[in-house]
């Protein structure tokens, strides 16, 4: 099985000072999709320059042909099913149906209180998730919705035309719990991990890979506990959270390495970040060029 890989562009420059000509270089480079992250702001880049999800992906769409562009990802945190839905078509429209939704339930950073709000439990994100999800999902197939949730609701929400990719844009959903799984299992073209963040700080690689072949099999469970098949679902692994870190980009000899024993485990799409001076995901641009145009030859399969 071939592996694709992508790149998640954070959304940190402006438009016209590399923000453009970053994402037209996705393109030229060959990866599959380009990603960016939908947060409020994020980590170390709270204090600095950070803009919208989907005003950045509709520019993107703008100044690309062939490219997928999506979310890495969106959550309930600061976003409602029915004006979320809502962006998605239009943006899948501009796009000409090129939009991957990557979305998960959420977690404790910035945009957990930006609302003014007091974080969620992670049960509580698990129940909103669970509501978030079916409806969004609805919305973006259904001409007319009409719900009534413990937490969501849509009266005669209209979603007409629906979107360009049918019956809706994929949806790639991030979860390592089982109530995350189910949703993945039902709802998902495609299946979103990091990695057991427990292991990043301290972790060997072998503990690393354990725990996400124990993942994989969590979500094949999910998938015959409904009777679809897990072969039907991508599996995508965001990169730079595992005991690696950053290493893979070092050259492109390392990063076959590294793609090649994801690959054994059953991925089908890995997601490297675009290098960012200064940063957790400093890399040299000219290495980092080079494995998006030679890994991917290699590690055909």
């Amino acid at each position: 099985m071939s592996l694709r890989l992508s790149t998640v562009i954070l959304p940190h420059r402006r438009w016209h000072e590399g923000g453009r000509s970053t994402w037209t270089r996705a393109e030229q480079l060959g990866f599959h999709t380009a990603y960016t992250y939908d947060h409020l702001s994020w980590r170390s880049f709270r204090d600095g320059p950070w803009f919208g999800a989907v005003p950045t992906l509709t520019a993107a769409a703008a100044v690309t042909e062939r490219l997928r562009l999506g979310t890495l990802v969106t959550s309930p945190n600061f976003r409602h099913p029915v004006t979320l839905a809502k962006e998605l078509i239009s943006l899948d429209d501009i796009s000409g149906g090129r939009i991957t939704l990557g979305i998960g339930a959420g977690g404790t950073g910035f945009d957990a209180t930006a609302l003014g709000q007091e974080p969620w439990t992670p049960r509580e994100r698990a129940d909103r998730f669970g509501e978030f999800l079916p409806l969004l999902d609805r919305l973006l197939t259904e001409d007319a919705v009409s719900y009534e949730g413990d937490f969501y609701s849509a009266h005669e929400a209209r979603n007409i035309p629906g979107c360009v990719q049918r019956p809706r844009l994929p949806f790639a959903v991030a979860a390592t719990g089982p109530r995350g799984l189910a949703l993945a299992a039902r709802h998902g073209q495609a299946w979103v991990t990091t990695g057991d963040p427990k292991l990043f700080e301290n972790g060997t690689t072998e503990q690393s890979d354990r725990a996400l072949r124990q993942q994989a099999d969590r979500l094949a469970d999910a998938c015959a506990a409904i009777g679809r098949e897990v072969g039907g679902l991508d599996r995508v692994l965001l990169t730079g959270f595992t005991p690696e870190r950053n290493r893979p980009l070092q050259s492109v000899d390392a990063f076959v390495d590294f793609a090649g024993r994801y690959q054994d485990l059953g991925f089908t799409e890995l997601v490297v970040h675009w290098p960012i001076a200064d940063s957790d995901f400093a890399a040299d641009e000219k290495v980092f060029e080079r494995i998006a145009m030679e890994a991917p030859a290699q590690l055909q399969g």
